[in-house]
């Protein structure tokens, strides 16, 4: 773990602790908790309180678990996830997990001719900027979903009744050959973060919400290495959010693509499409 990261943990630990005892009664399955109290806890436990107050929910979201006191306190088969309880309101919620949004290390990487201008990948800022690039320029959520996909807009934020704020990384709009109109918000994040199903069900709000009428296919996208993409598909079904496929594309060079690889690309879409 790098230095910035040890020094987060042990004060963002501490701040989630103190919240967490603060509020948490023996036996609840939620403990709310509210933004403005972030900067008394730090104060109270004499330590530096986060510059952005939202760092604290992220860390704990997609970077690292929750101290150990936190999940201790979680029957077998359940675990602890933050959740918006509403503006400026959070909230530890009990839930039992259905799975992991973690990409498959046997899956096989599709290659695809890497269509990235170089100077959008010299110049992208960071991991998730450049994988939203590497998403766009590729037009990888188009082979992904087989629709004719288009960026609408990046890093929307908006307001979702229950939630309070969401950020959505982008959001496609796309066809189907039968004309039926989709809403995609794509998730996207680097090598470090992880993935969170609590950022799908936001983000399947948020298309309920604003994009009424629309069919919404919520995806993940996240680097396994440089140029090695994992993708995920999710649907909502009985209020619960599940995985309906993951596939791999590793972007390279169109001459690192061999004629043996495009037969065996040709024979496993043959079975798959049963043709």
């Amino acid at each position: 773990m790098p230095p910035q990261d040890n020094q987060n943990a042990d004060r963002y630990n501490k701040i989630i602790l103190h919240l967490f005892r603060k509020h948490y009664v023996e036996g609840a399955v939620e403990v709310h908790f509210q933004r403005n109290e972030i900067t008394p806890a730090a104060q109270a436990e004499g330590v530096e309180p986060p510059k952005n107050l939202g760092d604290l929910i992220y860390y704990f979201r997609f970077r690292q678990p929750l101290p150990e006191e936190i999940t201790q306190k979680a029957p077998p088969g359940q675990q602890w996830i933050i959740r918006s309880g509403g503006p400026s309101r959070y909230k530890l919620v009990l839930i039992t997990p259905a799975f992991d949004i973690v990409p498959n290390p046997q899956k096989l990487a599709i290659k695809i001719p890497d269509a990235t201008p170089g100077m959008i990948a010299r110049y992208a800022f960071s991991d998730e900027q450049a994988l939203l690039a590497k998403l766009r320029y590729n037009r990888l959520i188009d082979i992904f979903t087989g629709l004719a996909c288009y960026s609408l807009q990046n890093h929307l934020r908006t307001t979702v009744k229950g939630i309070g704020q969401v950020e959505t990384d982008e959001v496609y709009v796309a066809l189907d050959s039968r004309g039926v109109h989709y809403v995609i918000p794509v998730q996207a994040k680097g090598g470090r973060d992880s993935q969170s199903i609590v950022q799908i069900e936001h983000d399947v709000a948020m298309c309920k919400q604003k994009f009424k009428g629309l069919a919404c296919r919520p995806i993940a996208a996240q680097f396994v290495a440089e140029n090695h993409i994992a993708m995920f598909d999710f649907i909502e079904i009985d209020d619960q959010i599940k995985l309906v496929s993951e596939q791999h594309y590793r972007l390279v060079l169109p001459g690192e693509i061999t004629p043996d690889e495009l037969q065996k690309y040709l024979q496993l879409s043959r079975a798959t499409s049963g043709r």
